[in-house]
């Protein structure tokens, strides 16, 4: 099976949505409505619900795809994949309308390992050009919105999103186990985060603290570090001392911080 970087999807694409974190539900330009935007696949799971609304006033023709997620080199990496099915494949969903898409596997988890993916929703624009107010052909231009959902699938003995409607051991809980350090590549500050977890780390509203100040490396999201992965970002600004890196993984209501790197 082939695999591509997402540097290689944004040029196949004139935008790309992604639909990463956030809270109940996320609505793009384009006026598709995806929930819930973190779906899991629980192990006594078979198959979980993602829904698509069109809250715009033209018909949105959809097509879908589950990849497989990995990172490697400091990059996501998507691979073709039949482990989850995403079904309806296309869809074409009316100005007001829902779409059910049923996210199915058609293999098991190995026991205590979580596997990501990405739904991948691209929206097929029209090939009908609009008319005028004089009844002329109008010339227009009409973007393809591209997003991106995480999904994650578990195996026996492993969860990690909280679900107050289901019975866990407490001690299946899976916890990403965080280190940071820095780098310098051709000349530029970076800061590394690697992941030795059982599960993925969603960074939101990371900063360094640095002399008493807060230097933001994102406001909102970051980005992901999966299970045995390193991910690198630019650093805001030379760093010197010993600085410490903060931020809200998983979604915590409250700030962490993550330890240096031995």
């Amino acid at each position: 099976m082939g695999s591509f970087t997402t540097r290689q999807s944004l040029v196949r694409c004139a935008m790309l949505g992604l639909v990463m974190c956030g809270a109940g539900k996320v609505q793009a330009a384009s006026s598709v409505l995806i929930w819930p935007i973190d779906p899991v696949l629980e192990a006594d799971q078979q198959a979980s619900a993602l829904w698509l609304e069109n809250r715009g006033n033209e018909t949105a023709n959809l097509q879908i795809r589950v990849f497989g997620w990995t990172q490697n080199g400091f990059e996501e990496q998507y691979r073709n994949q039949r482990e989850v099915i995403g079904s309806p494949p296309v869809a074409k969903i009316e100005p007001g309308q829902k779409q059910l898409v049923r996210l199915t596997r058609t293999r098991e988890v190995p026991p205590g390992q979580e596997l990501a993916y990405r739904i991948i929703i691209d929206e097929i624009p029209s090939a009908q050009a609009p008319a005028a107010a004089d009844g002329k052909t109008a010339a227009a231009i009409r973007f393809q919105m591209r997003y991106s959902v995480p999904l994650f699938a578990y195996g026996a003995g492993l969860w990690s999103k909280e679900d107050s409607t289901r019975q866990r051991d407490p001690k299946g809980v899976g916890l990403p186990q965080l280190s940071w350090r820095t780098v310098t590549v051709d000349g530029r500050p970076y800061v590394e985060v690697r992941n030795q977890g059982a599960v993925h780390a969603r960074l939101t509203d990371v900063a360094i603290k640095q002399s008493g100040q807060d230097k933001p490396l994102a406001e909102g999201l970051l980005g992901y570090v999966l299970p045995g992965a390193v991910m690198r970002w630019p650093a805001p600004g030379p760093l010197a001392g010993q600085p410490a890196l903060q931020g809200r993984i998983n979604g915590a209501a409250q700030v962490q911080s993550i330890a240096p790197a031995r």
